[in-house]
């Protein structure tokens, strides 16, 4: 039976070609093709040594489902608690504000939509108007013709006499 591979041996390392020079070798410590002194690499905390800042998952039967002011207590060095917090009269002015701005964009954008809709409309009159000119000159234009018409032959019929 095959044993399982020995910790010491196998390399961290996500390519399977260092796992194969790292076997032969025996030694544990593996062939790197660029190899760099411990003392000036940099490393991140161990995962199990960090804060988690995701959220706490509470059970919908839990009597306290919402943290109320203050539960939530930070070490001093997690950025949540270095960064400020806002109390409930600035985020009622903040509400206030964002009100009131959006109360003058929709006046802005009920103006302009007014202005266009007026302008809309006079456009529609000229065309109307355009359009019963067009009419009376088509039907002027007719007329013309046909009385140039009625003239041209009964002048060519006057001169055959």
């Amino acid at each position: 039976m095959a044993s399982p591979p020995n910790p010491t041996i196998m390399s961290s390392a996500s390519s399977s070609s260092s796992s194969v020079h790292e076997e032969g070798g025996g030694g544990g410590g593996g062939t790197h093709p660029h190899p760099q002194p411990a003392d000036t690499q940099t490393k991140r905390p161990r995962l199990h040594s960090r804060k988690s800042s995701g959220t706490i998952i509470v059970p919908r039967e839990h009597p306290r489902v919402e943290l109320k002011e203050g539960d939530e207590v930070f070490d001093e060095d997690d950025a949540r608690a270095m960064s400020p917090r806002r109390s409930s009269q600035d985020l009622e002015k903040m509400s206030e504000d964002a009100k009131v701005q959006l109360n003058e964009h929709a006046k802005i954008l009920q103006k302009s939509l007014l202005e266009i809709f007026n302008r809309i409309e006079a456009v529609k009159e000229e065309h109307d108007k355009l359009d019963s000119n067009n009419k009376f000159l088509q039907k002027y234009i007719g007329d013309l013709m046909s009385t140039s018409k009625i003239t041209a032959t009964g002048a060519a019929g006057g001169r055959k006499k």
